[in-house]
């Protein structure tokens, strides 16, 4: 399993070496800026874009809207952790060098990576993230996927991944956040919601401003049970909507 790409013309290779090369070719600040923003930067992004979401639903959604998106953005960073741990067995089984033991000529931006490449954590991480952030949100969804691709990007312009280590990553982090979001969403969201109608903790789910708002326009503060099966009501709403 270790050699799923030793043969120079295997177009994981090929394709290696043509994001790689742009390394060689760039200047000497614009390779330290991809080493910065792929290995720390983008991973800050998203944690600039989760924050962004959580503050535009409690001051904007409704509060149904905001305990979903919420429970969605708790589900975010632990569903990259499980990915993370998924991914333990996974590198002990196909046990792939880095592609700069097998392969010379590449510019490798980054030092101190002797461990196993595929699948890459970065891109699992990133995408584990970008994944639950659009669950949470669309708009911000669509702005993390990107920061994600560009991540998987960053990680083969740095020689330090195949574009199939990338790919893997992607797959990971998409497939862990999706498959366990209904369990995890069905035991957050009743935590999230207890937390809005806590009088201390209520505006980590729902700002004042908006309540008040809401309370002037006729509304309710109180938050409905989410998922209580009453037709009609935005908790039929798909999770994703």
């Amino acid at each position: 399993m270790a050699g799923l790409a030793l043969d120079g013309s295997n177009p994981d290779v090929s394709l290696l070496y043509d994001i790689n090369g742009l390394a060689k070719s760039s200047p000497a600040w614009l390779d330290s800026v991809v080493e910065f923003v792929g290995e720390y930067g983008i991973m800050l992004g998203m944690v600039l874009v989760a924050l962004w979401c959580w503050w535009s639903v409690r001051r904007h959604g409704t509060a149904e809207d905001s305990v979903t998106a919420v429970a969605a953005l708790v589900w975010a960073p632990l569903a990259m952790g499980i990915a993370l741990l998924v991914n333990i067995p996974i590198r002990g089984f196909v046990e792939r060098p880095r592609p700069f033991k097998d392969h010379e000529g590449l510019e490798v931006l980054v030092d101190g990576k002797n461990d196993f490449s595929f699948v890459s954590d970065h891109a699992t991480m990133a995408m584990a993230l970008a994944v639950g952030i659009f669950v949470a949100g669309r708009k911000f969804g669509f702005v993390a996927l990107g920061l994600a691709f560009a991540e998987g990007f960053c990680r083969v312009w740095m020689g330090v991944h195949y574009p199939t280590d990338v790919i893997g990553g992607l797959a990971l982090g998409t497939a862990v956040t999706l498959l366990l979001a209904p369990l995890a969403m069905a035991l957050l969201t009743p935590l999230v919601a207890a937390v809005s109608r806590s009088r201390r903790a209520g505006f980590l789910v729902r700002s004042r401003r908006a309540g008040v708002a809401a309370a002037g326009l006729g509304g309710t503060l109180e938050v409905p049970e989410p998922r209580s099966g009453r037709g009609g009501g935005t908790g039929d709403k798909d999770l994703a909507a």
